[in-house]
């Protein structure tokens, strides 16, 4: 079991790793993308990822420290204790959009936990892959650390090793897969697994705002983010202006798609088709499309830039509203009265994350404590990711368990209670052969 000096080493390492690495993580990044934008990968990768590890180097000895906690009175004096230990081998299972930030946050967390780890990179991010096989081999001996990276069929095997705890992030398809597989050595799993993420614009609150805001979040790495806006719920009176404030918003945020290289390609061709397969299918059921060129330019499956859409006259049977779209297509959603839209979030499956745009408060709290998802965040979007005290995690089909800060020490730890009994006790009088003393002592302490 790494001691607190141990720990410590492994996560200052991986953080000087990070910084002497950073150009070449930027690179290899954009390639596996076919083209990023550096400021994304420091902003969404390295910002967050160092944030974790420094979060937890300065809180790792107060986490360590054995918790008193108190005994019912009728154990006094005895004392009780909470401790952490680690739970030994954890596997992680990453995902391609957020390649760094994705394997190294849970990798920071186990560590900090005092575990050893196999980590297992997305094989569509296969540079950044060889990049993080590299820099763990530099860090730690293998026993210790070690990166598997590997095709479809390793992810397989590596699934169904006896780990003591297994993170997965990914598809709820390949999720079932994973925690069928885990099953057959009892294995806990945690599961980050996205889903359809709305946003609802209250009509009080400012509508340019809202779609600024909301469209950076959706635009952010081309749509292709677990908690990325799916879809915004928009008051229907204004759901021409909502259309037409986005459509300037993202002009001004991209003047230009194929010539710019802030704006992210889409990880393949194969994603390309299936986000052209969603518009396609929304069209032939009577939905209208707006696809946003500013520059009118060449954006096909060939160069992977999918100019940004917005989707009005959306129905459930359409596929875009059936599942995770992940890409840079944003359905609108007209409605009525809040309730309604309230009603409209909690009758579809629970997302990883719900954003709300208020500017009253008892309001915000009242649709806060009625909607359902696994985290969320007010008058803006996906920042909740990146706060290290808050835990990240799913609920019910996007995902189950949590981790970030001292969720994952604890996800990571097992939270073993120690109960220290005293050297005398009045326990000892309820031992056989019963009497009238120990029946005494029952009444009192049963209370009946």
């Amino acid at each position: 079991m790494p001691d607190y000096q141990e720990r410590r080493d492994a996560l200052r390492a991986l953080e000087q790793a990070l910084l002497k690495h950073k150009d070449e993580i930027i690179a290899a990044i954009s390639d596996d993308f076919g083209g990023r934008a550096p400021e994304e990968t420091l902003a969404l990768e390295l910002f967050p990822t160092l944030a974790e590890i420094r979060h937890a180097i300065a809180h790792l000895k107060r986490w360590m420290e054995p918790r008193r906690v108190p005994v019912s009175w009728q154990f006094w004096p005895a004392r009780a204790t909470v401790l952490y230990q680690p739970l030994g081998v954890v596997g992680i299972l990453s995902a391609w959009n957020y390649p760094l930030f994705l394997s190294y946050v849970p990798l920071a967390n186990a560590l900090a936990a005092g575990n050893h780890v196999m980590l297992k990179p997305s094989e569509f991010a296969p540079r950044t892959a060889e990049l993080l096989r590299s820099m763990a081999a530099e860090l730690y001996p293998p026993e210790y650390v070690q990166v598997v990276p590997g095709e479809a069929d390793t992810g397989s095997a590596f699934s169904r090793l006896p780990f003591d705890h297994l993170l997965y992030t990914g598809s709820a398809r390949v999720g079932q897969l994973v925690m069928r597989a885990a099953a057959d050595h009892l294995t806990p799993v945690t599961l980050e697994l996205g889903g359809k993420s709305p946003a609802l614009i209250h009509r009080d609150y400012p509508l340019e705002k809202a779609a600024e805001r909301i469209l950076a979040g959706k635009l952010y790495n081309a749509g292709q983010t677990c908690v990325a806006p799916d879809y915004v719920l928009v008051p229907s009176d204004r759901q021409a202006q909502f259309i037409e404030l986005a459509r300037a918003v993202t002009a001004r945020m991209y003047p230009r798609l194929a010539a710019n290289a802030d704006y992210t390609r889409i990880l393949n061709a194969r994603h390309y088709q299936r986000l052209q397969g969603l518009l396609e299918d929304a069209q032939s059921k009577g939905a209208s499309v707006v696809r946003i060129n500013p520059a009118a330019e060449q954006c096909d499956e060939t160069n992977r830039v999918f100019a940004p859409a917005l989707v009005a006259g959306v129905r459930d049977e359409m596929a875009l509203m059936q599942e995770e779209i992940f890409g840079p297509v944003l359905p609108v959603v007209p409605y009525g009265t809040l309730d309604e839209a309230v009603e409209y979030v909690n009758a579809r499956p629970h997302p990883l994350a719900f954003y709300y745009f208020d500017q009253n408060r008892q309001r915000v709290q009242q649709v806060l404590e009625n909607t359902f998802a696994g985290g969320a965040t007010v008058n803006d979007c996906m920042f909740h990711v990146g706060q290290c005290n808050l835990p990240f995690g799913g609920v019910g089909p996007s995902g189950m368990g949590r981790y970030h800060g001292f969720d994952g020490f604890e996800t990571f730890s097992k939270k073993k209670g120690v109960f220290l009994q005293s050297r005398w006790t009045a326990l000892t009088l309820l031992r056989p052969p019963y009497g009238g003393t120990a029946r005494r002592l029952l009444k009192f302490i049963v209370g009946a």
